[in-house]
């Protein structure tokens, strides 16, 4: 499956043990990610900032994502879609990334429950159906 990760989820994963780690494991061995530069660069700046990992120990997080992640440019996105143009960054790599699942704990997103052929899900949702399915 190829989803998108928002970077609230890939941060989670980094700053507490639990749901968004497991989940990011999962998605590593199991699943397509979709990224973009942006996200990444949101990524870093709050591994770096908000949570004061080490610059090399957040380059190297990083590079594990590129290497392991499809990158594409998100295509525009209305601003009548999405208030926040962080979340039209996302929701612009559904269509570029021909997404099925963007998952994440914003609820601006998750209103929108669709967007692109890409259905928005919180964390717990791709965790549960990904134990459904097995």
């Amino acid at each position: 499956m190829r989803v998108i990760l928002d970077s609230n989820i890939v941060i989670a994963a980094v700053a507490a043990r639990g749901l968004c780690e497991s989940l990011l494991e999962l998605c590593l061995e199991h699943h397509e990610i979709i990224l973009c530069e942006g996200i990444l660069k949101e990524i870093e700046e709050k591994l770096t900032g908000k949570i004061r990992v080490a610059r090399p120990i957040a380059r190297q997080y990083l590079d594990i994502l590129r290497n392991n992640a499809f990158l594409y440019e998100p295509g525009p996105v209305g601003r009548d879609i999405c208030r926040d143009p962080n979340d039209r960054m996302i929701l612009g790599l559904a269509a570029a990334g021909n997404a099925e699942i963007i998952i994440s704990g914003d609820k601006d997103l998750l209103v929108i429950e669709e967007y692109g052929g890409a259905k928005i899900i919180t964390p717990r949702q791709f965790w549960d159906e990904n134990r459904r399915q097995k």
